[in-house]
């Protein structure tokens, strides 16, 4: 088989291949078992669920990426160095082959040893994690893993599943349909034609054509490693800041947690392209980067992740029983709601047509790359709308349009003064949108000034959709008391008519972020009467285990 040259990976050497110390090894070694290994010995095959940590004590180990008949070397792994990047950590399926090129011997770790010994060791966790992490980075980078995908600009799919995939932090190749000359060798060889795309393929075995989400996680072994049946002490609906924070503080503490989240992790804060009044970032932290850190430091500490949607709450009886649209049935002792709102829609009968294919939700480096320099617009008065104006602007023209005529009742004034001081970008106040137009794609966008009644027509192919917030809480209802707006009622706004219509059974009154169903707590955007920050959804979800530790003692 031929071999291509190593993967250039992100960070300094030290830092993303660290030779550890005789004195880190003796602490290792208590954790694992002393095992020799033969020249050509695979230790980890490709596509293999809770792969084992390795610490080469003699020899060498390389990691691979197989791909028909050509093998791509990933990296090579000498003495005092070890095996792993990212999945090795979440105990999702390995992305490479590893093998050793020689006889050696190696200190092995299963998955539950290297987590124990990350959360007890704090020179070691910071060691391996910063090296992990920047492995999966420079992956990221390189477009190399396990995924390829082949696609077109004009396909709202193809933008689905990057979003995906980039959003959990996969590594992957995409190919363009219309300019990348392998396509046709690829069709020939993996059996599909253009009308087919997007396609996935995953781990140059099986063909995805367009995969929903939850069969990309499938193929890519996302949930192989969790039990849904296991009763968790915590089960938290969400990866947002608030649910990320719930589930890092909760599985700090010590508490079984599950986190399931439809997508991807970040929630819409993930989306955004930069945060810049986030307490610790000086310089601003993109949403992806705040999710990413925070998703690794929840499984650092042996919080688990099931991508799938939860569809219903089964709540006449403890422990609760959390319904999903893949089937399971996941008990639990307590719950945080944490499912956030979603970006109201634009009331516009052609909308649907043009989402993904000219009109989006997010405004990340994913979406930027589709406008190509031209007229953008964005719809909204938020934090959202003015950090995504700002970041637009840097390659394309930005028309602002906002319902009201000021942005000074719902942005902070270091964006909105940025705004004013952009020459890129052109607020216009009272506008909103009348009409899209397009066929495949759109093409032309009509506005409206709400004062004049002027209608205007513009050939602008490309609209980023950012007003208010729609709670992702219909699944609820029937279990927990809703406001009228359908976000979830806590604490001191549950009525004492809405405990009896709850039929709340307990002597006490529901806590802070509790909702009218005893030991089912509702954070961040979810939750009625929230402050439509980052740094407080953090905040919420930090302090809603302390209140779940009150629940669990009872």
């Amino acid at each position: 088989m031929n071999r291509t040259s190593t993967i250039p990976l992100a960070g300094s050497a030290e830092h993303v291949f660290p030779e550890l110390t005789p004195a880190q090894i003796d602490r290792i070694a208590p954790h694992g078992r002393v095992r020799s290994v033969a020249a050509g010995e695979v230790l980890i095959d490709q596509g293999e669920s809770a792969m084992p940590f390795f610490v080469v004590l003699a020899g060498e180990l390389e990691s691979v990426r197989p791909l028909e008949t050509i093998e791509t070397l990933i990296m090579a792994i000498g003495p005092h160095q070890f095996t792993g990047e990212i999945n090795t950590l979440s105990g999702r399926a390995a992305l490479f082959r590893t093998r050793a090129t020689q006889p050696g011997e190696v200190i092995e770790l299963d998955h539950r040893h290297l987590l124990a010994l990350l959360q007890t060791d704090e020179e070691l966790g910071e060691i391996v994690t910063r090296a992990f992490l920047l492995r999966r980075i420079g992956l990221v980078t390189a477009g190399v893993g396990d995924v390829a995908l082949i696609g077109s600009k004009h396909s709202a799919d193809t933008l689905r599943i990057k979003e995906f995939l980039a959003r959990n932090g996969h590594p992957y190749a995409y190919i363009d349909l219309e300019q990348n000359a392998e396509v046709e060798g690829l069709m020939g060889t993996f059996h599909f034609a253009p009308e087919d795309v997007p396609v996935v393929i995953c781990r140059s075995r099986e063909v995805l054509r367009n995969p929903k989400n939850t069969e990309l996680a499938q193929c890519l072994g996302f949930n192989e490693s969790i039990d849904p049946r296991q009763i968790r002490d915590l089960v938290v609906i969400g990866a947002g800041p608030s649910g990320l924070a719930a589930a890092v503080y909760g599985a700090s503490e010590g508490l079984d947690v599950l986190v399931v989240e439809a997508s991807s992790p970040g929630g819409q804060a993930g989306s955004s392209s930069r945060i810049e009044n986030y307490l610790g970032f000086p310089t601003g932290v993109t949403g992806l980067e705040l999710a990413a850190r925070a998703y690794t430091q929840a499984e650092r500490f042996g919080a688990q992740m099931l991508v799938a949607t939860a569809t219903r709450l089964e709540c006449e009886r403890t422990p609760y029983v959390v319904a999903t649209d893949n089937g399971e049935q996941i008990p639990a002792r307590s719950i945080v709601i944490a499912t956030g709102a979603q970006y109201r829609r634009l009331p516009l009968e052609n909308l649907s047509r043009f989402e993904g294919a000219g009109v989006y939700y997010a405004a990340t480096k994913i979406e930027g790359q589709l406008c190509g320099g031209e007229d953008v617009i964005v719809v909204g008065a938020g934090n959202s709308a003015g950090q995504a104006a700002i970041y637009l602007s840097q390659t394309s023209r930005v028309h602002l349009l906002v319902r009201s005529g000021t942005l000074a009742a719902s942005m902070s004034r270091y964006l909105s003064r940025r705004i004013e001081e952009t020459a890129q970008i052109e607020l216009h106040l009272h506008t909103e949108i009348v009409a899209l137009e397009g066929n495949d794609r759109l093409e032309t966008v009509r506005w409206r000034n709400n004062q004049s009644g002027a209608i205007e027509e513009h050939e602008i192919r490309h609209v980023f959709v950012m007003t208010g917030g729609v709670p992702n809480t219909a699944w609820l209802d029937g279990c927990l008391e809703l406001d009228d707006k359908g976000f979830v009622k806590t604490g001191p706004s549950l009525s004492p008519e809405d405990l009896n219509a709850a039929r709340w059974p307990l002597l006490r009154a529901p806590q802070l972020l509790e909702s009218s169903l005893p030991g089912v707590f509702a954070v961040g955007d979810a939750r009625s009467g929230s402050v439509k920050r980052v740094a407080s959804a953090v905040g919420e979800g930090s302090i809603a285990i302390s209140l779940v530790h009150q629940v669990l003692q009872q």
